[in-house]
């Protein structure tokens, strides 16, 4: 069984083919990649798995559930959690809250069991903010839980928002350009986590414009190119395809 399957999606704004009948499938263990130039279709590829966008035609199965129409929080209470190329944290909470605040579920978001289960409104807080100091020490956060998110780095966010996704205990991560604009040796650190997280069974599926990164992470690639797919294959197979090579890397501004 597949983790995530696509099958003819297409996605049209205006005259405009964002995405051009795509079909694939990932596997349910291991790290996939998908890649391809500016404005080939891949975050669009996400919005519409993740739920922000609806499909024109096709289908999406999560687990062999279709999932094509589902709003995104439902999506996400499945086990399908993204991130997205701008950091999303809650600046004006501490670092920890903004962990707390992730937790799917929460008995204390419901009023009945604010008024008649507060017992277990506490017990459920004691627990979510013991996963939330352990998450922190993973990402080496810890020392900053106290801080507003809107005083971290740029990369810190990065990291507090991977921990955001990690406090919904997901299934399967998609994650939109993870290094873009940090430094090689948090890039190294994501690396560390993203292994990890693998190692555990969490299936990780991820839009990157750093090939070594790519090379050295992933499994296997995706290519998109204007819309369409148009390779499927290792790292190692993508550097040699002509197709690929035409449309991505041996275009002048990436070769730069």
């Amino acid at each position: 069984m597949s983790v995530l399957r696509i099958e003819q999606a297409t996605k049209k704004f205006g005259g405009l083919v964002a995405v051009d009948h795509v079909s694939f499938e990932l596997a349910v263990q291991g790290i996939s990649g998908l890649v391809g130039p500016n404005g080939s279709g891949k975050t669009t590829l996400f919005h519409l798995i993740s739920g922000f966008y609806k499909l024109d035609s096709g289908s999406i199965y999560y687990r062999d559930v279709p999932i094509s129409g589902l709003p995104p929080h439902v999506i996400s209470r499945m086990g399908l959690v993204r991130t997205f190329q701008q950091t999303r944290v809650l600046p004006f909470m501490t670092t920890l809250d903004n962990l707390m605040a992730s937790a799917p579920d929460q008995a204390g978001e419901r009023l009945s069991a604010v008024f008649f289960e507060r017992g277990k409104v506490k017990q459920e807080e004691t627990r979510y903010r013991e996963r939330a100091h352990e998450i922190l020490d993973k990402l080496q956060l810890g020392r900053v839980a106290n801080e507003l998110a809107g005083n971290l780095s740029y990369g810190q966010q990065r990291l507090l928002e991977l921990g955001r996704v990690l406090m919904a205990r997901p299934k399967i991560v998609l994650l939109d350009e993870p290094t873009a604009g940090i430094n090689p040796t948090l890039i190294r650190k994501i690396m560390e986590i993203l292994m990890q997280l693998r190692d555990q069974g969490i299936k990780i599926f991820l839009i990157e414009h750093n090939m070594p990164f790519v090379s050295e992470m992933c499994d296997e690639v995706f290519v998109l190119d204007a819309g369409k797919l148009i390779f499927h294959g290792t790292p190692q197979q993508a550097r040699r395809d002509q197709g690929v090579i035409d449309a991505y890397l041996g275009r002048e501004e990436h070769v730069a």
